[in-house]
């Protein structure tokens, strides 16, 4: 058995026992019953993904940036040079980005992972060095990678998550890097979601008419490279990047350990599509952070059953969304784990006798 196998093999459904017991727990805490609306259900499944009730609280955290470049990006469907994804990892690695600062608001932890990056990078010590190749090749003219080259960047984020909850993490949120991934992104959602390109593609960072258009067209080429039926790891080598199938990895990885796992945006609900696809229970580890403007990501959230917590017209990646609500998703757990029942505090219920 294979690591992918193997991991696919731990990811169990959530608990049932669990569940009821938060949902009943829920119903005795000092408060009206569902007065505390989305949060209650994120307590209910972090319990249910732990297998108790309640949960254990989702602390300390740790952001994975998994960083690639994309052979697309020669299709001019970005603005932003190719350079840029380089440069962009030197300042997640100084701690002069956006992430960074995020992250040191909430007290998690940055790694950030090369799993592509068409350029070398010097050693750094929150910089792991996993490069499958120097970026993805062209997905309108072939696969952006092997069948080979797929799975091992899916076993990297495996290990990359594996290694996080083995050095004390307890919630694992996703990051990503790379000039032109949402082009990859948009195809993977519609790969799928089984949606037209014109409903998932978006402006990425910003991009104007044309190239909007054109973006539309390029991942409509790459969709018909995709052969009828085919499998996650084969949808993923056609169109995806290397950190999306990292980010694969990675989910599947948390999944199988029953630690959350917090989605950012666009990159990461592609990524999600790939992991339920190849394992629908990871699906219950998964707690979407925000909704990106990008359109695909609404595509991706829907179709996976997940309803994002914080909706701030964010578009930025890195990691960013899912560290806005990491506080929301602790606090989910505190809920079910601090505040006391009525009879425990000796309030009275509206159900119970004058």
């Amino acid at each position: 058995m294979n690591l992918i196998e193997e991991t696919v093999a731990a990811v169990v459904p959530l608990d049932d026992a669990a569940l009821r017991d938060a949902r009943d727990l829920q119903g005795r805490l000092t408060k009206p019953p569902g007065s505390l609306g989305v949060l209650e259900d994120v307590g209910v499944r972090l319990a249910g993904l732990a297998g108790h009730c309640p949960p254990p609280l989702p602390e300390p955290a740790a952001v994975a940036v998994f960083a690639a470049d994309h052979g697309v990006h020669a299709q001019g469907v970005s603005p932003w040079p190719q350079e840029v994804t380089a440069q962009m990892v030197g300042n997640f690695l100084a701690g002069g980005a956006v992430v960074n600062a995020f992250a040191r608001q909430v007290g998690a932890s940055v790694t950030v992972v090369d799993v592509g990056v068409a350029a070398d990078l010097p050693a750094a010590p929150a910089l792991l060095d996993r490069k499958v190749a120097r970026g993805t090749a062209d997905m309108t003219r072939g696969p952006a990678m092997t069948d080979a080259q797929a799975r091992q960047a899916v076993e990297t984020g495996v290990q990359v998550a594996r290694d996080l909850v083995g050095g004390g993490a307890r919630c694992l949120l996703t990051g990503d890097m790379g000039i032109a991934n949402t082009t990859a992104s948009a195809a993977l959602i519609a790969a799928f979601t089984g949606l037209p390109a014109e409903r998932v593609t978006g402006l990425g960072t910003g991009i104007d008419a044309a190239t909007h258009a054109r973006k539309i067209d390029v991942v409509r080429a790459a969709l018909a490279h995709i052969p009828d039926g085919a499998p996650p790891l084969t949808v993923l080598a056609r169109v995806g990047g290397f950190e999306h199938a990292a980010l694969a990895g990675f989910i599947l990885g948390g999944a199988a350990l029953r630690v959350p796992v917090v989605l950012d945006g666009v990159i990461a609900g592609a990524a999600a599509l790939a992991a339920v696809a190849l394992c629908p229970d990871a699906a219950g580890a998964c707690v979407a952070g925000h909704r990106s403007v990008e359109p695909g990501h609404s595509a991706a959230v829907e179709h996976l059953g997940l309803r994002p917590l914080v909706d701030l017209e964010l578009r930025l990646g890195e990691g960013t969304g899912a560290l806005l609500a990491l506080p929301l998703v602790q606090g989910a757990a505190r809920v079910l784990r601090e505040v006391a029942t009525f009879d425990a505090a000796g309030v009275s219920d509206k159900g119970a006798p004058a």
